[in-house]
């Protein structure tokens, strides 16, 4: 029972929800692309996805000083249940404002060179 409290609460959140939403939505994406698709400052941004890595719902993978984030697509126990369960109605939150977001962000770092991880979300 403690597992499904500790999960929900880490889902109790807009933007966390929203960061679920984003990467069920786009697949893999870097601190930078979830700063600026949920407007949110770097350490923010890392906070709440340390929150849901720690839940289990989340898996990271680094490449030198960047952190990339994906849906941990084979969680077991309550995290994978949680993630089964919900994703349907993950992928539809906010789905047409996050793809504005995501259009806009991919034009602004297209333009700019400004993030190591060039391609889209």
């Amino acid at each position: 029972m403690r597992d499904y409290a500790e999960i929900f609460k880490a889902i109790a959140d807009e933007t966390r929800l929203t960061i679920l939403a984003l990467l069920l939505q786009h697949g893999e994406c870097c601190v930078c692309d979830v700063m600026e698709v949920c407007g949110i400052t770097q350490s923010k941004a890392s906070r709440h996805l340390q929150t849901l890595r720690r839940a289990g719902l989340l898996q990271d993978r680094r490449d030198g000083t960047w952190v990339y984030y994906r849906i941990a697509s084979e969680a077991t126990g309550p995290a994978g249940e949680i993630l089964r369960t919900n994703s349907p109605v993950l992928i539809r939150l906010r789905a047409e404002e996050i793809a504005r977001r995501v259009t806009e962000w991919n034009r602004r770092k297209a333009a700019a060179g400004s993030c190591r991880h060039q391609t889209s979300v």
